[in-house]
């Protein structure tokens, strides 16, 4: 008498510390997805951003663009350096043309990102 009381005893404790499962949770699974897609599209924005940056350095290249500006939406001037020469291009989608070649060579201020930041924070104040 005594084990089968037990033994009912447990089996009620069994059932109810253990929930029934319904099914799966959807809303869960919905959030999970989300995080993910929203993380995709955070590395997908940086990386787009670091193209248009064009932060990498072709400091090894025997030709070194030095400046370029775009004329329209396909149509740009750009400034190269071959050694010591630098030309001045027209760059189109469908050439590219010499315009001139210059004998004085223009001198570009170049500025490390921690120098234009102080410079912003100083501009700011």
């Amino acid at each position: 008498m005594l084990t089968s009381t037990i033994l009912s005893a447990a089996a009620a404790a069994a059932t109810t510390s253990t929930p029934a499962r319904n099914g799966v949770d959807f809303s869960a699974i919905a959030g999970m997805f989300g995080g993910l897609l929203v993380v995709l599209m955070i590395i997908i924005a940086l990386a787009y951003g670091l193209k248009k940056l064009n932060l990498t350095s072709n400091s090894s290249s025997a030709i070194k663009v030095q400046a370029q500006t775009a004329m329209g939406p396909k149509e740009r001037l750009v400034l190269v350096a071959v050694g010591e020469q630098q030309y001045l291009l027209g760059v189109t989608a469908q050439q590219v043309s010499l315009i001139d070649k210059l004998d004085t060579p223009v001198v570009i201020e170049t500025h490390s990102f921690s120098q234009r930041l102080k410079q912003a924070r100083a501009n700011q104040e």
